[in-house]
């Protein structure tokens, strides 16, 4: 049985009709061949994505900032003929993926769907996650590209059947095209335009539906909302915290206050010192700082967390002190509470309540050890 157009579009939801261009009044026909609506699937955090389910497993997946829409059909269902602009089907198993998002190998590594990854946008000395260096080094993962420069005659040969890219490819807009114009579609995840760390790991959802996998993504996240929930009843330790790194030219790289990460620092407990820095409306989550303002801003922060993904990590204080002088007169760096992130926070999306976990241990106990995100600076 094949759905035609009209079917199609008679059954989707009123949210589906405006974002396809479509009058949001019609009502779904007593035809027994459409798709009927059954429920929309239930979000706790995440903004950036919705999904509305139709019986016999069709799910239609909608990134909320671009409109982008994805009909995920279960291996055996019916076809839909003649699906609106800018809905995309894939058909389950989505395997012979081409992955550039670093942050969502990890959602998928927690999915146990390595195995649905055949491409790479990194190179295996870029990742910082064991499984998948290993899986590159192995051979079971081959690079394809950067984002910019993809290689298409591999990724043809490979018969990929899906890239996904994170908002970076908004730059190179003929990569997109070019990919499309190959028949393989691009799907731009906006996990990082979510500011609340939750929301972000909620993402797993996303990738559970279409990889079909939704009771693990449930699980998964579940676990996670588990293990930082006491910290979000406990009284705030009244500590104020930085998160920074030093650029190449003397800027100081710090956290606006609506993203995630300062999300986290008041989760664990703390105020974060920048808490007032708005976006500018480039959406960036970051900012630079003349270093003067820094050290306005920051001087007295009882703790300073420094941020190794940009510049690389930091062990002493003497290496601290050599990106920038003015950081020896900072409270945190004569009290000897400076801390330094591992590379592979940004690319362990599942863990961002181990750091968390740990960044209140920094908060509350003396001499922490054995924290899985941050090392000492001594």
């Amino acid at each position: 049985m094949k759905l035609t157009r009209q079917q199609f579009l008679k059954a989707l939801p009123a949210s589906a009709f405006l974002l396809a261009g479509c009058a949001a009044k019609q009502t779904a026909p007593a035809n027994t061949e459409a798709l009927v609506f059954d429920h929309a699937y239930p979000l706790d955090y995440a903004r950036q994505f919705t999904a509305d389910c139709y019986e016999g497993g069709y799910t239609l997946l909608t990134l909320t900032g671009s409109g982008e829409q994805f009909l995920v059909l279960p291996e055996d269902a019916a076809e839909v003929d003649g699906l609106p602009a800018g809905v995309t089907a894939l058909r389950q198993p989505v395997e012979n993926i081409y992955l550039v998002s670093t942050s969502v190998m990890d959602l998928f590594l927690h999915l146990d769907a390595l195995d649905c990854i055949t491409l790479s946008g990194t190179q295996a000395a870029g990742w910082h996650l064991d499984e998948a260096r290993a899986a590159m080094e192995a051979g079971r993962i081959a690079y394809a590209g950067k984002y910019s420069a993809p290689d298409y005659e591999q990724i043809l040969a490979a018969g990929c059947r899906l890239a996904i890219e994170n908002t970076m490819i908004l730059h190179t807009p003929e990569v997109k095209e070019q990919l499309e114009h190959f028949g393989i579609p691009v799907l731009v995840e906006r996990s990082s335009y979510e500011s609340d760390p939750l929301a972000r790991m909620e993402w797993i959802k996303f990738w559970g539906i279409l990889l079909g996998r939704e009771t693990l993504a449930e699980q998964v996240f579940q676990k996670q909302v588990e293990r930082i929930q006491p910290l979000l009843e406990q009284a705030p330790t009244g500590k104020t915290c930085a998160f920074f790194s030093i650029t190449a030219n003397n800027l100081a790289n710090v956290r606006k206050g609506g993203d995630y990460v300062a999300q986290m620092i008041g989760m664990a407990g703390a105020d974060y010192v920048f808490s007032d820095l708005t976006d500018s409306g480039n959406n960036l989550s970051t900012t630079n700082l003349p270093l003067e303002d820094f050290y306005a801003g920051a001087k007295d922060a009882d703790v300073l967390i420094y941020n190794s993904t940009i510049e690389g990590m930091v062990a002493t204080i003497d290496e601290l002190v050599a990106k920038c002088a003015l950081l020896a007169d900072f409270r945190a760096v004569q009290n000897g509470n400076v801390w330094c992130t591992t590379q592979s926070l940004f690319q362990q999306s599942m863990e961002l309540a181990d750091f968390v976990i740990d960044l209140h241990r920094v908060l509350t106990e003396d001499a922490p050890d054995g924290l899985q995100f941050l090392t000492p600076v001594t």
